[in-house]
């Protein structure tokens, strides 16, 4: 339960910065888990990204606004933190459908988004397969890319970057380097306050590399391991149930370590897989 009330501590914070700039840092802070796995969190559990939940709930009250004063369209934009009237009718537009000028007349129908509440509910009689281990440090080796850190922003880069790395001969050379456990082809999301956010597309080894791969240090951790088979879809699916069914309950949340996910057979429409978890005992 204490997982929950800092989740829905969060939800107070973005409440009472909506006219700030609101940091995810911060809410990261007060969830005691990193951005990146905060916004993951988040999206799992509202069905929505983070970013765009907080645009919703500045629209939401833009339009109250709009219909109820007799601010200028630019003072509000300006106050929800829209620097030109441009992007703030383009936002308003996103969510209610139709620009400024037109909400401000009486009687034309808007959108209210309210805040949202975190609490746990009991679903699904689906079980989960997992196992908790205990590992050191060990090392990757392969290529990565940039993640934004609005991690929506990544939905597409992810997926091309796995697609170019089947055609340009990634996965064989990765292959062979394998020697370490994991023994699988690692998707791996690398996002701390330490460094750049990067995703890798590696395996564990301890071989030499040449100058063409990369190479990054997974600290030493716990991990919850969930096992899984499917699609790239499937996958997403156990990890949206990891977080928002087991997580709340299990006496766990998130530690300063990546995400994992391990694929332990090349066909992409039949794939054994494993999503590691880095958790502390709250």
């Amino acid at each position: 339960m204490e997982w929950i009330e800092r989740l829905n501590k969060t939800i107070i914070y973005i409440e009472e910065h909506l006219t700030e700039e609101i940091s995810y840092e911060q809410l990261a802070h007060i969830a005691c888990c990193s951005p990146y796995h905060y916004q993951r969190m988040f999206a799992y559990m509202a069905g929505i990204p983070l970013s765009e939940y907080i645009r919703r709930r500045r629209m939401s009250l833009a339009a109250v606004d709009l219909q109820s004063g007799d601010e200028k369209i630019i003072d509000i934009s300006m106050k929800y933190g829209y620097s030109s009237p441009t992007a703030f009718n383009r936002a308003f537009q996103s969510v209610h459908g139709i620009a400024p000028s037109a909400a401000k007349k009486t009687g034309t129908p808007i959108k209210s988004f309210p805040p949202i509440s975190f609490k746990i509910t009991i679903k699904g009689v689906k079980e989960l397969n997992y196992r908790i281990e205990e590992k050191a440090a060990f090392r990757i080796v392969g290529i990565s890319h940039p993640l934004d850190k609005e991690i929506e922003n990544n939905f597409t880069a992810v997926p091309q970057m796995w697609q170019n790395a089947a055609i340009n001969g990634t996965f064989e050379k990765l292959t062979p380097l394998m020697n370490l456990n994991p023994m699988g082809v690692l998707g791996v999301s690398v996002c701390n306050a330490k460094e750049e956010w990067r995703y890798f597309i590696a395996v564990a080894s301890s071989a030499d590399i040449d100058h063409s791969l990369e190479e990054s240090i997974v600290p030493a951790c716990t991990w919850a391991i969930f096992s899984g088979n499917g699609t790239g879809i499937s996958i997403q699916e156990l990890e949206q149930r990891i977080v928002t069914e087991w997580l709340p309950t299990s006496g766990f949340e998130f530690a300063d370590a990546p995400d994992i996910e391990v694929y332990l057979s090349p066909d992409p429409n039949h794939m054994q897989y494993e999503v590691w978890l880095p958790i502390r005992k709250v």
